[in-house]
């Protein structure tokens, strides 16, 4: 049985991560974790894979696997990497445990010529009940921590990565929200509508023109629904 079988109920995201790259690339994930993403896409996309990973257990893990991974911490180490030394950086379900959010995107951007980023939604309309009617912190699915051991300390809306992206001039070449069934939101419906009922969503962007970055917003908001 594929790895991509085992994943298909339990972390659908990445699937969709796995079909924005393309095979043969050279592909750095950072905050690999246990290496499960970056095997499914040795055996789905025969990439070139490196990874970065803070945790020793993490490293361990994908040591034990046969993957070529680092200890590393997003916020400090990404900055040692040179201009366009990979064909896709990939952050998946980490950027809200950054220290600094903005920089780790502009880094993603600068090391690859595509960047894939997968985040939660803070916006989903399960976290905005539970604080609305409850008065607490929400605990999800997708954001599985009680407020006082949580390793996520920038939460963030679909509508708040759109913002970023736009904000560094960054362009969104394609976006795909997921319920929380791990079903595709239909890419014709109002990006307000992602924002309620998308529990994640990951975007495939490239770096704009740094002069530009008015237009390469503009690219974004046009070319979103891809």
């Amino acid at each position: 049985m594929t790895l991509a079988r085992v994943l298909d109920a339990r972390r659908v995201d990445l699937l969709r991560v796995t079909e924005m790259v393309t095979p043969g690339s050279r592909v750095l994930d950072v905050g690999c974790g246990d290496g499960e993403l970056l095997r499914l896409l040795a055996e789905e996309r025969n990439v070139d894979g490196r990874g970065i990973e803070l945790s020793q257990q993490g490293v361990n893990d994908c040591v034990a696997k046969g993957l070529s991974v680092i200890q590393g911490d997003a916020d400090a180490d990404l900055d040692d990497y040179p201009d366009d030394a990979f064909d896709f950086v990939i952050l998946s379900q980490t950027l809200q445990a950054t220290r600094q959010p903005r920089r780790v995107l502009e880094n993603l951007l600068r090391i690859g010529r595509r960047a894939i980023v997968s985040v939660p939604n803070f916006g989903h309309w399960s976290v905005r009940v539970q604080l609305v009617l409850r008065g607490r912190m929400p605990v999800t699915e997708q954001l599985n921590h009680s407020w006082y051991d949580t390793p996520n300390i920038h939460f963030c809306t679909i509508t708040d990565f759109i913002g970023l992206a736009k904000e560094i001039g960054a362009v969104i070449d394609r976006s795909v929200a997921l319920d929380q069934q791990g079903g595709q939101l239909s890419a014709m419906w109002p990006k307000w509508t992602w924002n309620l009922v998308g529990e994640q969503a990951i975007f495939l962007l490239h770096r704009g023109s740094r002069g530009n970055a008015g237009a390469a917003g503009a690219e974004t908001s046009a070319r979103i629904a891809g």
